[in-house]
């Protein structure tokens, strides 16, 4: 069966469309407000690594965990999960989901040993996974087709805004509570999202008879686990570690024999061949490109702005949201924008956008310029992933049938969380090269302890100081420069992979009209 005929033996009547534009409007708060739970926890912790540490005696590795596992858990299960919830239906998974990530969350928020916080976030990834794809593809299926890229691009907002929000929130939390507490912005917004989603969310799913491909989801699981632990692992590890060295295996090895498999059934987790067709596949990868700046940017911006410029945990995830600001507005409307002048157009003026954001950065930051060298470049960033991320999701949504959206969403959310990890990975890692190298001069005259301190990294080094006697300000100045050196290198890197998604883009991007795709593969 080829894949057109494959596409058009599957497509039904959508019948749970729906027409009244309340229940949409409800419809869309839920699923905005289930995403805003799922995206906010992934950042959350980040802020109370001290906190825990002090009251709970967690090692660095150990407080590693706890932040990486509830991201891997959820990355592993999105194909899988998202499949079943278009075979089985999408509304019992997303209020099973709802309940287990808001009792991981009471679970996460009442532990008193490192063991039982573990545990607590790895059970909330799994019913994040639950909750994430079927967000999208409950919108998909829900709205009509003339308001649902609107729609889409609202999501999308949420998606790309929702980290930001969750490291603002637990930032204030953490200065003025117990750091329990950061939990309850995920269970309140996880609450809304289930008491709406019982009276009007439909219970779509897919009518298709084939058998559910039991042996590609497991494959997915070891497949993204394996090499999202890989990335996580390893610029805190070790490339060469054992444990990065085997997950990255795993991770390689099962994602080949997943490839083989797809390729010669039948009815296939996912039509791989659907990445012919441009819209897909240049949705795809600016989605990866874009989550992987953002996140990069994420982890080596609210470092700078803590460690060099000195700014409280709640000041420094404040200085993100003008970022938030621009990106979330746009995304909402880069859609329409798309319908006007071309989703390829679209993605390129996006492209452009963040691209010279990049550059803003690499050129302005400095700790003379202090915030204002970060400002502009954080807004142009904005903008462009407010443009880039809608329309590519978009693309992704509808190169898949009407019955097959648990899946396109789960591979919309695979490509942003696999992206998030390369991206936190590669700028961390071009960050602490960039570091050691530029601070290597300032330690040959150091005491062997201090000079360790201040080697690793600006964090240790700034607790070095009763080490570094009369050279205490002279080595902050010499780290703080060394930092944002290892800034620029990043950034300069950024700034190169931009360059080359921007004319993959214009010489690969999807054609004008090409927004629905359906069409296209119908041909």
């Amino acid at each position: 069966m080829t894949v057109s005929e494959s596409h058009q033996a599957n497509i039904d009547i959508p019948e749970e469309i729906i027409t009244d534009t309340r229940q949409l409007n409800l419809i869309l708060i839920a699923m905005c407000s289930a995403l805003a739970a799922v995206i906010a926890s992934v950042s959350g912790l980040n802020v109370a690594q001290q906190e825990l540490a002090q009251e709970l005696g967690a090692s660095q590795s150990a407080l590693l965990w706890i932040i990486n596992g509830y991201t891997l858990a959820l990355a592993s299960l999105l194909m899988p999960v998202g499949a079943i919830g278009d075979r089985w239906g999408r509304k019992p998974i997303l209020l099973l989901g709802l309940v287990v990530f808001m009792g991981a969350n009471l679970m996460g928020a009442l532990s008193g040993s490192t063991g039982v916080l573990l545990a607590a976030r790895l059970i909330a990834g799994v019913g994040a996974a639950m909750i994430m794809p079927v967000t999208l593809s409950v919108i998909t299926s829900s709205f009509p087709p003339e308001q649902r890229a609107r729609a889409v691009g609202i999501w999308s907002g949420f998606a790309g805004g929702g980290g930001i929000l969750g490291l603002f929130v637990s930032a204030w939390v953490v200065d003025n509570a117990t750091w329990p507490w950061v939990f309850a912005l995920p269970i309140m917004l996880a609450a809304i999202a289930f008491v709406i989603t019982i009276p009007v969310v439909p219970n779509s799913r897919e009518h298709h008879v084939g058998k559910f491909d039991t042996v590609a989801s497991v494959l997915s699981v070891f497949a993204i686990g394996g090499l999202v632990l890989g990335i996580h692992e390893g610029p805190e590890r070790g490339w060469t570690d054992v444990v990065t060295l085997s997950a990255l295996i795993i991770g390689v090895g099962t994602l080949l024999a997943f490839i083989v498999w797809e390729l010669r059934i039948k009815d296939p987790l996912l039509d791989l061949r659907l990445f012919k067709h441009r819209a897909l596949s240049a949705g795809a990868i600016v989605l990866l490109v874009a989550f992987a700046i953002i996140f990069g940017i994420f982890l080596v911006l609210v470092q700078f702005l803590q460690a060099v410029l000195g700014y409280s945990a709640l000041k420094a995830a404040a200085g993100l949201l003008p970022m938030m600001f621009t990106l979330m507005p746009l995304s909402a409307i880069s859609p329409t924008i798309a319908k006007r002048v071309g989703i390829r157009t679209t993605m390129i003026i996006g492209t452009v956008s963040f691209l010279i954001g990049l550059v803003l950065m690499a050129l302005l930051t400095s700790p003379e310029n202090g915030y204002w060298g970060v400002l502009p470049g954080l807004i142009a960033i904005g903008i462009g992933m407010g443009m880039c991320m809608s329309p590519s999701t978009v693309s992704i949504t509808e190169s898949l049938p009407h019955e097959r959206q648990g899946v396109a969403s789960a591979l919309n959310d695979t490509v942003r969380e696999v992206g998030g990890a390369i991206g936190i990975a590669l700028l961390g890692s071009l960050l602490a090269s960039g570091y050691k190298s530029s601070i290597a001069p300032t330690l040959e005259g150091l005491d062997p302890e201090a000079a360790e301190l201040v080697g690793d990294g600006i964090g240790t080094a700034l607790t070095a100081e009763a080490m570094l006697g009369d050279n205490a300000e002279q080595v902050f100045d010499d780290v703080r420069h060394a930092f944002v050196d290892g800034w620029h290198q990043s950034m300069w890197i950024a700034v190169g992979i931009a360059a080359v998604l921007l004319v993959y883009i214009v010489f690969r991007g999807p054609q004008r009209g090409e927004l629905a795709l359906d069409s296209e593969l119908a041909n």
